[in-house]
């Protein structure tokens, strides 16, 4: 289920289609993480409550908007205490997140070697990312962990896709270094 308004939702598809239509991924990315920093910082866009709310056994992902011309899609995810990601790809999507509320632990990876199901992959930075900020990803630099840097709080961030972000790949490690790839469908929960 989409959560059809909330405040601030107009200024945020508007934002969104103002950089699309920029045409380069480079300058779109751009173009996104400085809007999205600017809109918490002035509290232009007030996510619903709902994205406040976590999931007991996973964090959750709730859909807020997919653009019906350009087919990005905007995401909020909710991160209880302690929640967070295997190693995951985006599928060959750029996306932009930004942090709206706590913090996110956010670790990337460069895949330094495949052999079939099998990679091997290079940690090559970690970062908090706290409330305000936004970060992205390109591809083929799409792979990283995320994870709520709180034991005790929830945190919130918004996520942008090149398009409906439905599937990805997770890599689940091995005994000997190395992560064996595994599909993995999104699935939404209720944002109502």
């Amino acid at each position: 289920m989409t959560v059809s308004d909330f405040p601030g939702r107009d200024h945020l598809i508007h934002t969104i289609d103002a950089a699309i239509a920029l045409g380069d991924d480079a300058a779109t990315v751009q173009a996104l993480r400085n809007g999205l920093c600017q809109m918490m910082r002035e509290g232009s866009v007030r996510l619903p409550d709902c994205v406040l709310e976590p999931v007991a056994d996973h964090y959750a992902r709730r859909e807020l908007y997919t653009s019906p011309e350009y087919g990005y899609g905007i995401i909020a995810m909710t991160w209880g205490p302690g929640q967070g990601t295997p190693i995951h790809d985006h599928s060959g999507l750029w996306c932009v997140e930004g942090v709206w509320h706590g913090q996110l632990e956010i670790t990337q990876y460069d895949l330094s070697e495949r052999d079939g199901e099998r990679y091997r992959f290079t940690e090559v930075g970690s970062l908090i990312a706290g409330t305000g900020s936004a970060g992205s990803l390109i591809p083929p630099h799409e792979y990283h962990t995320i994870r709520n840097a709180s034991d005790t709080t929830t945190a919130v961030s918004l996520h942008i896709y090149k398009r409906a972000m439905t599937c990805c790949g997770i890599f689940q490690p091995a005994d000997d270094g190395w992560h064996v790839y595994n599909a993995k469908q999104l699935q939404l929960d209720e944002a109502a």
